[in-house]
């Protein structure tokens, strides 16, 4: 996967901002909050299916790249959004104090 560093997240944050408003940004948040625990339940969805057809065929081995596929999909994003809401909440800070 690619890495982000500091100065792209502060100028996509920048962009949001511009784009959206600090008022939208709290709204933005939940969405790929709800977004995230969407993936996460098709995600635990696959997994189970998968263990299910590995128990009905047989196959008595723990799936454990299962594992491994949740913990890519859901902390890799995670992380980033919470390092966004960090930055955000920094920008804004100010931003909300001076109205």
């Amino acid at each position: 996967m690619f890495g982000i560093g500091g100065g792209e997240i502060f100028l996509i944050i920048l962009v949001v901002l511009m784009l959206f408003g600090s008022d939208k940004v709290p709204e933005i948040a939940r969405t790929l909050g709800k977004g995230m625990a969407q993936i996460k339940n098709a995600t635990n969805d696959i997994k189970n299916e998968i263990q299910k057809s590995a128990e009905e065929n047989g196959l008595t081995k723990d799936l454990d790249f299962t594992k491994d596929l949740d913990m890519d999909l859901t902390g890799g994003i995670r992380k980033e959004i919470d390092k966004a809401k960090e930055d955000i909440e920094d920008i804004s800070g100010p931003i909300k104090r001076q109205m």
